[in-house]
């Protein structure tokens, strides 16, 4: 069993996004904040992060935002976290992400959302990390993506042990059980090799 108390979010930054999508954001934040859980994401106050943030921060919870400076002096950093650190890079921003976090949440988001959900779960694959890692199908966000897996797998691309990469759920409420049900991280893993 994990124990949580941190949970890194991965989502986009879009203000184009649906609104049941900020919603559901925001209700991950509020939901991570009555349990004493920490949200760490990528620091941004736009789109479903502002939701996130601001959901966790109404609750009184605890958010740390990991934003590269150049997206800083950009001014799309949240100005009200608990904790903001500016890094050098993109990698290092999801190198910190990594390090701050027991467990992965994936919502809704574009291509950096992406790019996190990939590196996250490849890394898993690699041996590298054995943190839990859940991905939210809300309203069915994710089922083109979980078709292509499918087809990657009957390609002969993926395995089948590749699917218990990670979980899926389909609202947000359930993240913290499926996170709970997970095997606590072993000391196996060679997350220094990251």
């Amino acid at each position: 069993m994990t124990e949580l108390r941190a949970l890194c979010v991965y989502c986009g930054s879009s203000n184009s996004a649906a609104a049941s999508h900020l919603e559901t954001a925001a209700e991950l934040g509020r939901l991570a904040a009555r349990r004493g859980v920490e949200i760490v994401f990528g620091g941004g106050h736009v789109g479903l992060m502002g939701a996130l943030a601001d959901g966790a921060l109404a609750e009184g919870g605890r958010v740390v935002g990991i934003i590269p400076k150049h997206l800083e002096a950009r001014e799309v950093g949240h100005r009200g976290l608990s904790e903001m650190v500016v890094v050098d890079s993109m990698h290092t921003r999801k190198r910190r992400m990594f390090e701050r976090a027991d467990a992965f949440c994936i919502l809704p988001g574009g291509l950096g959302t992406l790019d996190e959900a990939f590196e996250i779960i490849t890394w898993k694959q690699l041996g590298l990390h054995d943190k839990p890692i859940v991905l939210v199908n809300f309203e069915g966000f994710w089922e083109p993506l979980l078709v292509l897996f499918a087809h990657q797998l009957a390609a002969g691309y993926l395995h089948e042990r590749h699917w218990h990469l990670f979980d899926v759920v389909g609202r947000v409420n359930e993240v913290f059980d499926a996170v709970a049900g997970a095997p606590a991280p072993s000391v196996t893993a060679h997350s220094e090799l990251l």
